[in-house]
């Protein structure tokens, strides 16, 4: 999914991170706004997934958007 896709279902997307993952601040979600390179290094980070985790669970969640 590329970026226009990601910033258009931006709002969509941001609920689904609330949901799946509560560790996550506003702030956490906001810095990542629209930029799956950001998300999945937010991930990373913050949830300690590895870079292939990370790419998995950002690939599972925009298939459910």
């Amino acid at each position: 999914m590329d970026r226009d896709v990601i910033e258009g279902k931006w709002k969509e997307i941001k609920g689904r991170l609330r949901e799946s993952y509560g560790e996550l601040t506003d702030d956490d979600i906001e810095a990542a706004k629209g930029d799956r390179e950001q998300l999945e290094g937010m991930l990373q980070q913050r949830l300690g997934k590895s870079k292939d985790e990370a790419r998995t669970e950002v690939d599972r969640l925009l298939s459910r958007v």
